[in-house]
């Protein structure tokens, strides 16, 4: 009896097995798309608190409500003088740069000075063996005297066939061979005294000294070497520091203003600073200005030379070059932080009497560090918005935190053209702008 019951429950184990599992699994699938929606529910709840948080004014003292009192910045327009000044990068370049070599064949016996030595122009540099050139000199004097002797003979002879042709003791003939023959000995005579030269000359190029003024580089033959005169190598570079230039390149359409003022005698000075622009190195003035433009760059070369008393500036280092080409005086000057720039062109806004700001349109021309220069749009004793910009529009009141002259100069004069440090207005001006 407990062996057939037995086997009845396990025949039905299975059946019952295969009627829970599908309960089983709707279940699980359901309770998934419970937790779904829940978690789709809390992001959207999060979305939109974070955007009602974005969207709501801000409290007192941070962000203004639109239509709001604005505080912002604010600077006086004022008179002043704007420097025109073109930046460029240039090139130390030595008016002299010499390589001292040998001009006569020898053995280098000695090497009289230091390398990074300052030297003038006439010092002694080195000595090449010299004994072969007095040899052969003293061979060409003793030429020399020979034909000396023979030339004094033969002049003597022929004073006595002129007297003795003139009394028809001898033939004519005889008396005139005898001048050719002292032409003769004449010209041997200057042909062993140019020998004699030579000698003396080779002599003197044993003796080296230096061509210029400035600084020896570093040793290129030692002593004890066999120079000669083809060998390109040399024995030593010298460089002229004092004075020096600097070469840079301007566009050509800066040639207009440049070269009047050359050709009438007016000095153009050049400031040089270091490869970062920060730090000043010398000031000069310019010298020279190429005689043709580069057709592939549409630029000229400008050589600015340089009294390099400090030996501030090396040769071939690299330096920015800025180059003063005129001065504005009583130009209207603002702030470069005021001036905004959109589809219409550059503008500012500007404090009326009644604290409300306009948008004014302006014409601008040079700039000089962080004031620039303009030309049309602005009168002196206006206030423009310097900070806070980026929350103004045409006709809102705003407050003024504080007020401050536009006065010129600054850490260096920029590039005419570029205006730099003007803050950008996050959309364009009203088409109503002044």
């Amino acid at each position: 009896m407990d062996e057939r019951t037995r086997r009845t429950d396990d025949d039905l184990a299975p059946a019952l097995r295969r009627t829970a599992d599908p309960i089983v699994k709707t279940r699980s699938r359901w309770k998934f798309r419970v937790g779904l929606g829940v978690i789709a529910i809390l992001l959207a709840f999060a979305v939109f608190q974070t955007v009602r948080w974005v969207r709501a004014p801000s409290p007192a003292g941070g962000r203004s409500p639109q239509g709001g009192v604005q505080t912002v910045g604010a600077a006086t327009v004022t008179l002043g003088n704007i420097r025109v000044v073109v930046n460029a990068l240039g090139t130390v370049t030595p008016l002299a740069t010499v390589t001292v070599q040998s001009q006569i064949n020898g053995y280098l016996t000695q090497v009289a000075f230091t390398e990074g030595q300052m030297v003038e122009k006439g010092d002694f540099l080195a000595q090449i063996d010299q004994r072969p050139y007095e040899i052969l000199k003293e061979q060409d004097e003793g030429q020399l005297a020979h034909d000396q002797g023979l030339l004094a003979q033969a002049q003597l002879d022929l004073k006595r066939y002129q007297t003795l042709a003139a009394q028809n003791s001898i033939a004519r003939q005889q008396a005139e061979d005898q001048v050719f023959i002292v032409q003769q000995y004449e010209g041997s005579v200057k042909q062993d005294q140019g020998l004699v030269d030579a000698q003396a000359l080779n002599i003197a190029y044993c003796h080296i000294v230096s061509p210029v003024a400035g600084r020896v580089g570093l040793r290129l033959v030692d002593p004890g070497n066999y120079v000669q005169a083809t060998s390109s190598t040399g024995i030593a570079v010298i460089t002229q520091l004092h004075p020096i230039t600097v070469i840079f390149t301007l566009p050509e359409d800066d040639l207009p203003e440049i070269l009047p003022q050359l050709n009438a005698g007016t000095e153009l000075p050049v400031t040089a600073y270091d490869r970062a622009n920060l730090r000043q190195l010398a000031t000069g003035k310019v010298s020279a200005v190429d005689n043709q433009i580069d057709t592939t760059t549409g630029t000229v070369k400008i050589r600015a030379q340089f009294d390099n008393a400090d030996n501030a500036l090396f040769p071939n280092q690299f330096v920015n070059a800025r180059l003063l080409i005129k001065t504005l005086e009583n130009a209207v000057t603002v702030p470069t932080s005021a001036i905004l720039r959109g589809s219409p062109g550059a503008y500012v806004y500007v404090i009326n009497a009644d604290d409300t700001v306009s948008v004014r349109q302006i014409t601008t021309s040079a700039v000089d560090g962080n004031v620039t220069a303009v030309t049309s749009g602005l009168t002196a004793g206006e206030r423009v918005v310097i900070d806070g910009t980026d929350r103004l529009r045409d006709g809102l009141k705003v407050t003024v935190a504080a007020d401050q002259a536009a006065a010129p100069g600054g850490a260096g004069a920029g590039q005419r053209g570029q205006h730099s440090g003007g803050q950008r207005s996050p959309s364009p001006p009203p088409g109503g702008g002044q």
